[in-house]
């Protein structure tokens, strides 16, 4: 938990100094696009494949308890996987020119020859990203979460570092010697988790958890090149909706991010080993049913059903109060975080507004990652990729419509669409595929919450309408930013226990145990 939330504090404080070295100018917009092909390298070979396949198949042997065979695959994926990468970033070095014209069309020459130089000169951190992702599998694999927290943590802290301490000599390169420092040290903080491991690096293909790797990530790869199709594209129009867009939109998805971070991805990526192994106990009962033995009673059948429905409350219990108070509070914390150096009052403005765009879809994207995760869970690697290139044919269709009129707010409102449509969608499968997903019950406790935040909503509205005319200075803000946030929480606490909301005392009893200890 720490871990999770040093790595979320830290990744704010790295946009902060981005935004306070460069603003919203066109050097952090060919920063956002460099760093745009070694991260759609990484989510595509590496990224989809940890939960996709990475982590079901490695759960397999670490609940075997066989370190020797366990070690032999992992040393066996890190081999493939870093001789696909390393050829991958030698073609990419060569093709950055003409990659670049696409993704910064907008661009003048002058920006497109530092977006090339910064490209090449970063591809190289996916070697180390990708050797991290495959640690973060196997740790994860053996239910070992806080090595893989901190990993996200120190990446962060080396572009931080990169930024504050070269910055006047390499300007924005040197927030690319952050990135390598910080893939680096990914690499460096997790080897420790696998002491007693052994790994054996090896090319061998022929191995069973190869193949069924690869058979498990073939849709998913198939899913991300169009994935990444979208990504360019919108890089592409983002780039052509004027200086700052790019920049404004990144600084807005790291605070989307926050809370999803904080609080989807740690819930997804914990239930993820416990839901495979649900799903797996159910396919062995399925199969023994069908030869006509049948369980006992009260073995856990159900407790894949049981496990996500847990999932998804407790995502839903914080994820939709922190999405109102955020949208209501957007420009005082956009002003408190990041209203500094070279980012201005305009830079807020626009930075706000596109976090207003995005705001829609995030409890949609929050749940989102779980489902894909519980299909994943189920070995169904296909469904998410057919339902996800849906979303990205949707996303095109209302960003094309929608930017010549809006701008950039086109393209976030785009993207907010997207996440609900994707979620909306993987709901509806999973609950025909697994019957009880979403019931009546469900349906109330979500009427409950949205409730409870909207009370939450208007009280820290009430806040902002009286205080904001007087915060004019930073601590005034911050005073501002504290007080809602503090009204807020105490309100949404209040009515949601009301509602019988039990949700929320139970993480209110966790979080008390965890203190304690």
């Amino acid at each position: 938990m720490l871990g999770n939330i040093l790595s979320r504090l830290l990744g704010l404080v790295r946009m902060q100094v981005i935004a306070a070295l460069f603003g919203t100018k066109i050097a952090t917009d060919v920063f956002v696009v460099a760093s745009t092909v070694p991260t759609m390298v990484y989510d595509l070979l590496v990224s989809g494949a940890i939960s996709a396949a990475l982590i079901p198949v490695f759960t397999d042997y670490a609940d075997k308890r066989d370190r020797e065979e366990l070690g032999r695959i992992v040393g066996t994926v890190l081999s493939v996987a870093t001789a696909a990468l390393a050829l991958v970033v030698a073609l990419l070095v060569l093709a950055a020119p003409p990659l670049v014209d696409i993704l910064g069309a907008g661009f003048d020459q002058e920006a497109r020859a530092l977006t090339t130089y910064l490209v090449r000169l970063m591809l190289p951190s996916v070697l180390f990203m990708g050797t991290a992702g495959v640690l973060t599998a196997a740790l994860y694999a053996r239910q070992s979460f806080t090595l893989p927290a901190f990993s996200v943590a120190v990446y962060n802290l080396g572009i931080i570092l990169g930024g504050v301490l070269l910055a006047d000599r390499l300007h924005v390169a040197s927030l690319v010697v952050g990135v390598l420092l910080g893939a680096m040290l990914q690499v460096a903080i997790q080897l420790p988790g696998l002491r007693g491991v052994r790994l054996r690096p090896s090319l061998d293909l022929s191995h069973p958890a190869v193949r069924s790797i690869l058979k498990l990530y073939a849709p998913v790869a198939l899913g991300l090149v169009v994935s990444n199709l979208g990504v360019i594209v919108d890089r592409y129009l983002a780039s052509s909706a004027g200086e700052g867009s790019l920049a404004a939109m990144s600084i807005a998805t790291t605070l989307v991010q926050f809370p999803l971070g904080l609080v989807a991805t740690a819930t997804s990526f914990a239930v993820l080993p416990t839901l495979s192994r649900h799903a797996s106990e159910e396919s062995r009962v399925g199969s023994r049913e069908s030869i006509g033995e049948h369980p006992e009673p009260g073995t856990r059948h159900s407790q894949y059903v049981s496990t996500l429905r847990m999932g998804m409350k407790m995502i839903l219990v914080l994820i939709v109060p922190a999405a109102v108070g955020l949208v209501v509070l957007r420009e005082p914390v956009v002003q408190l975080l990041f209203q500094r150096g070279a980012f201005d009052p305009n830079a807020t403005a626009l930075t706000a507004l596109a976090f207003l765009g995005y705001s829609p879809g995030i409890a949609f994207a929050a749940i989102d990652q779980l489902l894909i995760f519980a299909f994943y869970a189920r070995k169904d690697t296909r469904t998410p990729v057919l339902v996800g290139v849906m979303g990205i044919f949707v996303y095109l269709a209302v960003a094309l419509t929608l930017l010549p009129s809006l701008g950039m707010l086109g393209l976030v409102l785009a993207n907010a669409v997207q996440n609900t449509s994707h979620a909306l969608v993987l709901l509806w499968l999973l609950n025909r595929l697994v019957k009880g997903v979403v019931d009546r019950e469900m349906a109330g406790f979500l009427v409950r919450v949205v409730a409870a935040a909207a009370v939450m909503g208007v009280a820290c509205q009430g806040v902002l309408s009286v205080a904001q005319p007087l915060a004019n200075s930073g601590p005034l803000v911050a005073l501002l930013v504290a007080s809602a946030t503090a009204l807020g929480a105490v309100v949404y606490v209040a009515v949601a226990l009301v509602l019988r909301v039990g949700e929320v005392r139970e993480l209110g009893a966790l979080l008390l145990s965890r203190l304690r200890r």
